[in-house]
């Protein structure tokens, strides 16, 4: 073998390794930063639902037990997650990912946390696309109007009152503003109609076979 294919079959098997050592190493890289992305997600998702259940509510481990369910009023065209918290066993409470439809400039979506008794625990925007200074103050960031669900049901206000004023109803809307907040209002409601039909099967500890049938 003469000097010059040696000199060859060596550079090829030196960037033959340096390409597996180069590949070894992206991939640790990747590992590290997927599990780190990983826990920042889940880390964001917890703070959202301890926003709306805090965290001695309940025991369990609120992000992987739950329920995914198909309902068009809740959520069109994917499924809702419902995160259930339970604290010794006993169910404490639902919160549901939901979209709210109808808003001035498309979807929003929603946490909407139910106590077992029916109340609200709290309401949270998670994504919208509402005009500033108009139907953005849906946000927690921009006042307090979200938060004037907590502890209201279907007993109060009855369910046909749960409507903005200008339609006849109990909410508030926003000055300039009511295409938002009534589609807010309608969502929440509409959590709350399927929860008071589903209580029982919601909170089952064995997750059904499959979703829960629309109803």
């Amino acid at each position: 073998m003469n000097q010059d294919i040696r000199h060859i079959i060596t550079s090829a098997l030196l960037l033959a390794l340096f390409g597996i050592a180069g590949a070894g190493i992206v991939a640790l890289v990747f590992a590290n930063t997927e599990e780190r992305i990983e826990a920042n997600i889940r880390a964001q998702l917890l703070s959202s639902l301890n926003e709306i259940m805090p965290a001695d509510r309940y025991d369990n481990d609120i992000i992987n037990d739950t329920l995914e369910i198909w309902n068009a009023e809740l959520t069109p065209g994917t499924a809702t997650t419902i995160y259930r918290a339970r604290k010794n066993g006993q169910p404490v409470a639902a919160i549901f990912t939901i979209t709210a439809t109808g808003g001035y400039s498309g979807p929003i979506r929603l946490l909407v946390g139910i106590n077992y008794d029916g109340r609200l625990a709290g309401v949270r925007v998670v994504e919208h696309h509402e005009t500033p200074g108009l139907g953005d103050a849906i946000d927690a960031q921009k006042s307090n109007w979200i938060l004037g669900f907590e502890g209201k049901s279907l007993e109060n206000p009855l369910p046909e009152n749960w409507k903005v004023k200008r339609d006849g109803g109990d909410f508030d809307q926003f000055t300039g503003a009511t295409i938002t907040p009534r589609a807010v209002v309608k969502a929440v409601k509409n959590t709350l109609l399927y929860f008071s039909r589903n209580r029982d099967s919601i909170f089952e500890t064995l997750k059904p076979e499959g979703v829960i049938d629309n109803e």
